[in-house]
């Protein structure tokens, strides 16, 4: 319960999507990738795999954002999923609910939506389970 392994972000970037490009499409992706460019379409991490997502402040996607670990410069119109650490640096713009387990906010960045924590759901199970066998006692 508590030996589950936590991915370290990718220190490497393995993909780029270069300023004036532009995808219509849906990106799926592992190992780190970065965006100064425009994506049409949903940018998901392939299951199971450590990925990083990292966009400049020039960088827009109009789509779900689904990652290990987010740095966020630029915008993003869609929801988003950081699974373990979403990072928004000052000039970030969300439009959309945005679910993550470790967050970082800087000055100036913008959230449009929820901000969702999400915690160990087992743990939580357990604790729950624990708290009414002693309350029984």
């Amino acid at each position: 319960m508590f030996n589950k392994k936590h991915s370290k972000p990718s220190s490497r970037i393995d993909t780029l999507i270069g300023e004036g490009t532009s995808i219509d499409g849906d990106l799926s992706f592992s190992g780190g990738m970065r965006i100064d460019g425009q994506v049409v379409g949903n940018v998901i991490a392939v299951q199971d795999k450590p990925a990083t997502l990292v966009l400049s402040e020039r960088a827009r996607i109009t789509g779900e954002v689904r990652v290990t670990h987010l740095v966020v410069n630029g915008a993003i119109s869609g929801p988003v999923t950081a699974s373990e650490y979403l990072e928004l640096q000052s000039k970030a713009k969300v439009a959309g609910d945005v679910h993550y387990k470790t967050l970082e906010i800087h000055l100036g960045a913008i959230v449009e939506g929820r901000l969702i924590h999400n915690s160990d759901v087992t743990v939580a199970q357990e604790k729950v389970v624990a708290l009414k066998v002693s309350a029984g006692e």
